[in-house]
């Protein structure tokens, strides 16, 4: 594993606690925005209503797993570039051994304002690609609890490809397992901080 640069663009946990930095409220990039939740969405819409509207299997299950794989490499390739300046991959070396690769753009206050992160984009971003994958974790267990078995192989596949994302750009953004429990244990700590402080204010 690689990381090749550092970036603090980007807030994981505490998106809204920016501090020392004016508000990029404006979405710079509306189109990757979009793509960025339509075909996981799509997605998860087509597998709430497929039996509703079809009592076909196959063509819900081929328009599903298309979905998914569109929004596996829109992801992966271009709305976490351009959105919040973070990518990953997997790549092998000479020697046949396989390594993963995280890298983030560092942007800077000296860089005209194109090329900052824009507040809004990271929260659609970040937003879009964690609640995603934890409905398709919900909709595995509901699937074994119903035994609608045939559909577990796609739900499975939903859970992989967005889970496999959100890990990467997770460690993008973070680096190390140790860097990511340290990073929300600081926020739980700050929220719980913030909580008491204003329960005393209260009383």
């Amino acid at each position: 594993m690689r990381r090749l640069d550092s970036s603090d663009d980007v807030s994981l946990f505490d998106a809204e606690e920016d501090t020392g930095r004016k508000s990029k409220s404006k979405i710079k990039h509306p189109l990757a925005s979009f793509f960025h939740l339509f075909f996981r969405v799509s997605a998860i819409l087509v597998y709430l209503v497929c039996e509703l509207l079809s009592s076909s299997f196959i063509a819900p299950m081929v328009a599903i797993i298309l979905l998914l794989c569109c929004d596996f490499w829109t992801v992966k390739n271009i709305t976490g570039r351009l959105m919040v300046g973070l990518r990953w991959w997997n790549q092998v070396d000479d020697d046949g051994k396989s390594h993963w690769v995280f890298e983030s753009r560092k942007f800077s206050s000296h860089q005209g304002s194109g090329k900052q992160a824009s507040d809004s984009e990271s929260r659609i971003f970040w937003l879009g690609l964690l609640i995603c994958p934890i409905v398709w974790v919900i909709f595995a267990f509901s699937s074994l609890v119903s035994f609608k078995i045939k559909w577990l192989a796609v739900v499975i596949m939903g859970v992989v490809l967005q889970g496999a994302n959100m890990y990467g750009y997770v460690r993008c953004k973070v680096g190390t397992r140790t860097n990511l429990k340290n990073m929300a244990t600081s926020y739980f700590g700050r929220q719980f901080l913030k909580q008491t402080m204003s329960n005393q204010e209260e009383s």
